[in-house]
């Protein structure tokens, strides 16, 4: 979170990806530093997916990050 804020702050549009276990420490982080970022999440756990499994879930993630990213 520090770093997708230092990011924007700097004029360089951003878009933070987390699984879904972060989601309500995300909201906190947001509050905290008075700053909400636009956000991405997968599913979770990431940690033990196979190569394919992570393929798929940046495929199905994808067209929410331009999303964010263009909006």
């Amino acid at each position: 979170m520090h770093d997708i804020t230092d990011l924007e702050g700097r004029g360089l549009p951003g878009v933070f990806v987390a699984s879904t276990e972060f989601v309500q420490a995300a909201a906190s982080q947001a509050e905290a530093l008075g700053f909400d970022p636009a956000r991405v999440f997968v599913p979770h756990p990431i940690q033990d997916r196979t190569d394919e499994e992570m393929r798929a879930m940046a495929d199905a993630a994808v067209d929410g990050l331009i999303a964010q990213l263009t909006a």
